[in-house]
This record gives structure tokens, C-alpha cells and sequence, in this order.
């Protein structure tokens, strides 16, 4: 499976769907950034928007990955595409996350009127509801989107694709730690904080111990949202519990 996590827009939380969403349930995938600085988070391969030459061959050589294109890249990447004309079909799926500030729901349009522009199929094109806040439904909040999508018909957008807004993403960033990893820690950090020397020291271990208690919880609401995205052909999902 070869994904491409995109929209025009900042702020969508591209970076928290390709690694956090996409990457450990695709068998033996590999993350790639197109952004015009080296990743942030210490994982994945770095190139620029203008290297799509280079990224397009690479891509006829992976059986499965993840390509996340930074919102100052996209206009570039578009661009090259239409030159190397069929390009986009290297893609199996196009993933747009979007949240729900109105600058960004128009910036989400405008990403789906390109990609569209650009001949891929509704069914390729896969809306992700990010940073929903608890209690509020989808419907309510991408009012404008979704009448849009309904109107035009260029992506699939189901309501069920959502993820929520949650501490443990800005906590990994920079990190190379995963939440399966975290969820499945085992420390007996109560123990821990117990017998630490320091104020400072308990807090550390508090901290671990909060983010492990997030890790868990988030992990049932990403899988949710993976079924939902119903990738064709089946991607394998290696999250281990």
C-alpha cells in the first residue's frame, strides 16, 4: 500500500495521521516526508517538494509506504505531477486530514478540487475528521466540507474517520517512541514514583506514566478510524496488543 497524507493546509495534523495512524498498520511500510526542512521526529526519509522526480522512482521500488507532504511542499508536488503525467497513479489512496477551523475546512476543499483536477478516482481520495473534540460529532462540525463532498462527490468522507483531540501527540513529537510501544509498557511506575529520591524524579515518572495511560486509550479510536478509511486490497494492520 502506497498512501499519500496531503492538504494544502497547515495545522491539520498530517504528521500525527501518517505516523501515528497509517505507518504501524502497514506491513513493513517505511515514512518518507516531502517538506522543505529534515523531519522533526527523528524518523523516516527527508526530501523537498521539487524532488519529485526522485520520489516517484523510489516509490516503484516500495511495496508499502507512507508519504507525508508538508503543506509548504504541496503546491510543488501538484506542479510535478501533472508533468509526469499518470504520476498519481503510483499512489493507491490520497489521505486528507482536515479539522475544523473554516480556513482550513476551505483548504481541504481547495486540496480535493486539485487532486481531483489531477483524475483521481472519489474512492482514492479519504477524508480523516482529526482533532475532534470529545462529544461533538463530525456532522456538526464540517458542516461545510461534507456539503461539498456531498454536492461534488470528489472524496469519501465518512463521519467514522475521526480522530480525537489528545495530549499524547504533542508529547511524542521529536520522539521516536510509538504508542503501541508505550501502551504495552509495563513498568510499575506507582513503584517507581514511590521510591524516588526527588520531587523532580517522581514527576518525571509521572509523566511516563501519564503518557503511557494515553497511549492506551488512544490506540482503540486510531484503529476505529483505520477500519473506517476501508483501504482496497486490505492493508495489514501490525499493531500487536
Amino acid at each position: 500500500m502506497k498512501v499519500a497524507v496531503i492538504n494544502f493546509s497547515g495545522n491539520v495534523g498530517k504528521s500525527t495521521i501518517a505516523r501515528h495512524l497509517l505507518l504501524p498498520r502497514f506491513e513493513g511500510a517505511e515514512l518518507i516526508a516531502v517538506e522543505s526542512l529534515n523531519a522533526d521526529d527523528g524518523q523516516g526519509k527527508a526530501i523537498r517538494g521539487r524532488q519529485f522526480g526522485e520520489l516517484q522512482e523510489y516509490l516503484n521500488t516500495m511495496e508499502s509506504v507512507v508519504v507525508d507532504i508538508g503543506a509548504s511542499n504541496v503546491e510543488d508536488l501538484l506542479a510535478l505531477m501533472t508533468r509526469y503525467r499518470g504520476s498519481h497513479e503510483d499512489f493507491d489512496c490520497f489521505v486528507v486530514p482536515t479539522v475544523s477551523a473554516l480556513k482550513q475546512q476551505r483548504d481541504t476543499i481547495a486540496t480535493l478540487t486539485e487532486l481531483g483536477r489531477l483524475g483521481i478516482p472519489p474512492t482514492s481520495l479519504k477524508l480523516v475528521f482529526n482533532m475532534v473534540e470529545d462529544g461533538v460529532e463530525v456532522a456538526q462540525c464540517f458542516e461545510s466540507l461534507l456539503a461539498f463532498v456531498a454536492q461534488h462527490g470528489l472524496a469519501v468522507a465518512n463521519p467514522a474517520c475521526r480522530v480525537g483531540v489528545n495530549e499524547v501527540y504533542g508529547r511524542l513529537k521529536g520522539s521516536t517512541d510509538t504508542l503501541d510501544a508505550l501502551a504495552r509498557d509495563e513498568t510499575d511506575y506507582k513503584a517507581l514514583i514511590a521510591k524516588a529520591p526527588t520531587v523532580a524524579d517522581k514527576l518525571a515518572l509521572a509523566q511516563k506514566l501519564a503518557t503511557h495511560r494515553l497511549a492506551s486509550g488512544v490506540l482503540q479510536e486510531l484503529d476505529a478510524c483505520y477500519a473506517a478509511l476501508e483501504f482496497a486490497g486490505g492493508a495489514s494492520h501490525n499493531v500487536n496488543r
